[in-house]
């Protein structure tokens, strides 16, 4: 199997933001879920400056 080279879309960085903050809810360890909800973050971060680039 080869991995994908192709960037991820605003779509699928909302859908992994999603996971990880849902991921992060479950949680019971209090890092754990730290580190799900920054990465969170980051994916939204990344959400963002896609939508930046698409609008005309």
């Amino acid at each position: 199997m080869t991995p994908s080279t192709e960037a991820p879309t605003r779509d699928q960085a909302m859908a992994n933001a999603a996971r990880l903050l849902h991921t992060a809810e479950a949680e019971t360890d209090r890092d754990l879920m730290e580190r799900y909800t920054n990465l969170a973050e980051a994916w939204l971060g990344y959400a963002s400056l896609l939508a930046d680039t698409e609008q005309p």
